[in-house]
């Protein structure tokens, strides 16, 4: 697989100041494209490693499916920063997956994924991603005290806690083994009522022969068989019968099995922090080329990035769509003028 890395301007600060900038990215309003259908892309950036010990970490950027997307990946990845980017691939061990993927109809989600002790963790919750053809701001908020949020268009659209909303952690309460419904428990709300009676009218076959239809003139029997009526759906056939349901006098409710303590559970408290991050980058397929990203920003001040996105895709986002609003308009003119002039020429 070919590998190109992405040329990114890169701010590193390292000072103790309350804002940290570990990636900065803007193209100017340019953007890094897809460029070729039907491939997988392998691209990153390597700068300086930093962990999230005790901080928050805000992981941004912007995607536009200029193409009108019908399948293919637009999330980044963070790698710890031992990565070979000259071999970077779908197998290469990452920490964190962000962004949308679409493929049909069926799947238009918001990737967020998280590496725990070698495995990969999909979220739980199913987050709907922009499927338009307009530039969309992705912000992943991941807090200290092991909570998260996730942004889209500087908005908050899903937001909990890491050990609720993925299976990281062994469950931290299961059903007791020392317990079990007894076999007297009835738990039916509703039963048959004994008392009900099958009508002796009620069996009717489901089709029956067409009492209109009559042997064809030319039917041969020694060529095409014996001939038989056709078949047609019995007006009179009431389906399988079934008795009406009655309140069940024995039921006692829905049986709850008792929980106890998992012994396997053990809680962390570092079910957020990472130790080596090092590298940004797109590992991704796209069936249909032309996607666009940019503004990449990876910070401990989710306030700053508040900001940074107000003053990139903030300032561009209004004008991006009065452009397409008036692209489609002038191509509307276009088509109808196309019509009117070949409409001079019908005989």
């Amino acid at each position: 697989m070919k590998v190109v890395v992405l040329l990114l301007a890169l701010l590193v600060v390292q000072s103790l100041a309350d804002t940290l900038i570990y990636l900065k990215e803007e193209f100017m309003d340019g953007g890094i494209q897809t460029s070729e259908d039907a491939k997988y892309y392998a691209r990153s950036i390597k700068f300086e490693k930093f962990n999230n010990e005790g901080q928050t970490m805000v992981t941004q950027f912007t995607v536009k499916h200029e193409q009108n997307i019908d399948c293919g990946g637009g999330y980044i990845k963070l790698f710890p920063t031992d990565l070979n980017q000259e071999d970077m691939n779908g197998d290469s061990p990452y920490y964190i997956m962000f962004g949308p993927d679409i493929c049909g109809a069926a799947t238009k989600k918001v990737h967020v994924i998280f590496n725990y002790k070698g495995k990969n963790h999909l979220i739980k919750k199913d987050i709907k991603c922009k499927d338009d053809e307009y530039t969309h701001l992705y912000t992943l908020i991941l807090n200290s005290d092991n909570t998260y949020e996730v942004k889209i268009d500087n908005k908050k659209v899903e937001s909990g806690s890491l050990e609720d909303d993925w299976d990281m952690l062994p469950a931290k309460m299961i059903k007791d083994p020392n317990f079990q419904k007894p076999d007297e428990w009835d738990d039916r709300e509703k039963i048959d009522d004994p008392d009900d009676v099958k009508p002796e009218d009620w069996d009717k076959p489901e089709k029956i022969p067409d009492p209109d239809a009559t042997k064809p003139n030319d039917w041969d029997t020694e060529m095409d068989g014996e001939w038989e009526h056709p078949l047609i759906q019995n007006i009179e056939y009431k389906g399988k019968w079934k008795p009406r349901k009655v309140e069940n006098p024995n039921f006692k409710g829905i049986w709850v099995h008792p929980k106890t303590v998992n012994p396997e559970y053990t809680p962390d408290v570092n079910l957020y922090k990472y130790d080596n991050i090092g590298v940004l980058g797109l590992d991704l397929w796209q069936v249909e080329s032309g996607t666009i990203f940019d503004n990449f920003l990876v910070t401990n001040d989710a306030k700053y990035a508040e900001e940074y996105a107000n003053q990139t895709w903030g300032i561009t986002k209004d004008g991006e769509r009065k452009m397409k609003e008036k692209l489609a308009e002038e191509l509307k003119i276009k088509e109808m003028d196309t019509v009117i002039d070949s409409d001079k020429y019908e005989l």
